[in-house]
């Protein structure tokens, strides 16, 4: 009898591979989970047909009709495609992946599943449809009540989180706070240890060049970065730095710390996708820390310019599903 978690998988825009990407790596996850996918029967068989898979799609209206068998894709059928068009940003298809998402939110915060897993939207398709959020992670937590919560992507070794990520580099430097670099070391302790990570020690970066060169090269080290590293050491969390951005996250691959706090999105983003993206897998695994529910997802994005050829690699939605799992066990 398995005894497996109940993820659930959100389909992303349907004119990207996250249909394909689901069909190609569902082999592999129904291994480690029970898994369900958010999204559209429709759109999931046409991926079934690209792919030339075997999988059968099961439509169902609710999670406890799931059979989670090995050869068929539970599908819970939100029926929102009404005509698929790959490569293209749609304000219907940005509506479609928003109601994917909310509905596994919804299952979630209900205990219906234990994991959300989510496959790529397509920013400028959910802003068409309305939405006020850059992304995932604003939407997960408004719908959850989190205030304080952060990305961390993971990849092998190497883990970073954000004090801040989709928004100006200008407004970044702004957003470096002794409060809010603080509240980062914070969660990123708590999910640390929410994946297994026993005593993690966390390194912090700097925002500027040489983490400062003690003052010479900006002073938001002196006056954000370390009382926040005190703070948080006075709690009893192992944090050091501000650490030089340009060495500190080669150390923590190698093994120094557990994970980096990144001061905005692209010091945090690049090394990760350095590694990730460095061969033909395309690996790497976004965590959504601070929520009360598990969410993680891919490290990519739609790839319209391959959608609909199966040409996507599966690695990333198949690492995010197992750590989905190790969050939520």
């Amino acid at each position: 009898m398995r005894d497996l978690p109940v993820v659930g998988v959100t389909m992303g825009d349907p004119a990207g591979i996250g249909a394909e990407i689901v069909v190609e790596g569902y082999p592999e996850i129904a291994g480690m989970a029970d898994v369900v996918v958010v999204g559209d029967a429709s759109v999931v068989r046409a991926a079934v047909a690209c792919c030339d898979s075997s999988l059968s799609v099961e439509p169902i209206d609710d999670v406890a009709d799931a059979s989670f068998a090995a050869d068929a894709i539970s599908v819970l059928d939100l029926d929102r495609v009404d005509d698929l068009e790959y490569g293209v940003i749609r304000q219907d298809y940005g509506a479609a992946s928003l109601a994917y998402v909310e509905r596994a939110i919804e299952l979630a915060n209900a205990g219906t599943i234990d994991a959300i897993t989510t496959a790529p939207i397509h920013k400028q398709a959910t802003r068409l449809a309305g939405s006020e959020h850059a992304g995932h992670t604003g939407l997960l937590a408004a719908r959850t009540d989190t205030d304080v919560y952060s990305m961390m992507l993971v990849h092998e070794d190497l883990r970073v989180s954000h004090v801040s990520t989709h928004v100006p580099l200008r407004e970044a430097c702004d957003l470096v706070t002794t409060a809010a670099v603080l509240d980062t070391i914070r969660v990123t302790d708590e999910g640390l240890r929410r994946l297994g990570v026993e005593d993690p020690t966390i390194a912090v970066a700097g925002l500027n060049p040489h983490a400062s060169d003690g003052g010479l090269l900006g002073d938001e080290e002196a006056d954000e970065i370390e009382p926040a590293v005190e703070r948080a050491r006075a709690e009893g969390i192992d944090a050091y730095g501000p650490e030089p951005p340009d060495t500190v996250y080669p150390q923590a691959a190698g093994g120094a710390a557990d994970c980096v706090v990144s001061m905005y999105h692209d010091q945090g983003h690049i090394p990760i996708k350095v590694l990730g993206f460095a061969d033909a897998a395309v690996s790497g695994v976004n965590v959504t820390l601070g929520l009360p529910i598990v969410r993680t997802s891919v490290d990519h994005g739609t790839a319209f310019d391959i959608a609909g050829t199966c040409q996507a690699d599966p690695t990333s939605l198949i690492d995010a599903v197992e750590i989905a799992v190790r969050a939520a066990r």
